[in-house]
């Protein structure tokens, strides 16, 4: 066994003379996976390379990029053969270029797939998707959603994220595995297939995960989900059709959004956005609760505000910078959670953040 250690000790010290990350790839200790979240088209010069560098000079590791983004197109050509030729895009110019650039900078591979958000897929097949009377349903911002309760919605999600596999990413990460919000409100105005689950959300919900988790086993990747911090807190979201503890059963990483800004009074915090550490605190001590309860838990990876959310009124909010996306990440290290992924939806990160502030 000393024989064994020393020499891991020894390529660990070898490989640190060459590169200043770990290699995930190679060796048996992997370093807590710290992200940023990249759209397809910032993938391009000049913007990649200001995202590239804030990785490599920093405690960063990791990149989750839009495979299927979130209107529903494939962000990169595939083969002419592929069964989603017709819905891609460009987004990613070369997607073999950019996974050869992370894997020599060391950076973790995570493709996001937007599951049942979906207007490209509900406009060509409306059959697929929720309709009123005499046309397809959109939600309050105008999108379409597609049927979670049918099987062949799932396997056209876990299709595009086999071809994200083939590009070599290392982790999926499916992100809208929900139906639209307050559903609940408008599902008898709406024409749809519901019989397989005879109309139950979060069991529909829950066996899609159950379901992609299987088919992706073969391919030995890990498999993530983007979950509302709200379905954390309270028994089951059954409107969205999230319920966490099944969720977390079938998935080997599970990312709770749990921006300051998107909660009303919680934890006895009447305004979240002005109180980051407090509220992800809070948040985390349910977390590690019911994933206690779990034989196999999953790693807790939860996503974190690197935005100002100023749409929340003056008094309701506060500018988001350095001090501020350090106390989540504190936060979540004091009750034991050492990932986490950031978001900003233009990929406009804030400076000089220490991100092991601990």
């Amino acid at each position: 066994m000393r024989k064994y250690l020393l020499l891991i000790f020894v390529f660990l010290l070898s490989s640190s003379i060459t590169c200043s990350k770990p290699v995930f790839a190679l060796t048996h200790i992997q370093e807590p996976i710290r992200g940023i979240y990249v759209n397809a088209p910032n993938t391009k010069k000049p913007h990649f390379n200001q995202l590239l560098s804030l990785i490599k000079n920093t405690d960063l590791n990791a990149m989750v990029i839009d495979i299927k983004d979130d209107h529903g197109y494939l962000t990169f050509i595939p083969s002419k053969k592929s069964p989603y030729y017709s819905v891609s895009r460009p987004y990613i110019s070369n997607p073999s270029s950019l996974m050869k650039t992370l894997k020599v900078n060391n950076i973790y591979p995570i493709a996001r797939i937007v599951v049942f958000k979906d207007n490209v897929l509900a406009a060509r097949n409306p059959s697929l998707s929720f309709m009123t009377a005499n046309k397809l349903w959109k939600n309050s911002h105008g999108d379409s959603f597609t049927n979670p309760f049918l099987k062949e919605v799932w396997d056209y999600n876990i299709g595009m994220a086999q071809e994200a596999v083939k590009l070599g990413f290392k982790e999926i990460q499916f992100d809208y595995v929900r139906f639209p919000e307050k559903f609940e409100k408008v599902e008898e105005q709406l024409i749809y297939d519901k019989a397989t689950f005879q109309a139950n959300r979060a069991t529909a919900v829950s066996e899609f995960v159950k379901y992609a988790k299987e088919k992706l086993t073969p391919y030995n990747v890990k498999v993530s989900v983007d979950i509302f911090g709200n379905a954390t807190v309270i028994p089951e979201a059954s409107g969205i059709g999230q319920n966490f503890t099944h969720i977390a059963e079938n998935v080997d990483v599970i990312s709770a959004m749990i921006y300051p800004s998107h909660w009303t009074a919680i934890f006895g915090i009447q305004k979240p956005d002005l109180y980051p550490y407090r509220l992800v605190e809070g948040y985390a001590k349910v977390e590690k609760e019911r994933l206690s309860k779990l034989t196999n838990p999953p790693t807790s990876r939860p996503w974190l505000q690197d935005f100002t959310a100023s749409w929340l009124g003056k008094g309701n909010y506060k500018e988001y910078g350095k001090t501020e996306v350090e106390d989540q990440i504190r936060a979540l290290h004091s009750q034991g959670i050492n990932e986490f992924l950031l978001w900003n939806a233009t990929n406009n990160y804030t400076p000089n953040v220490d991100y092991t502030p601990y």
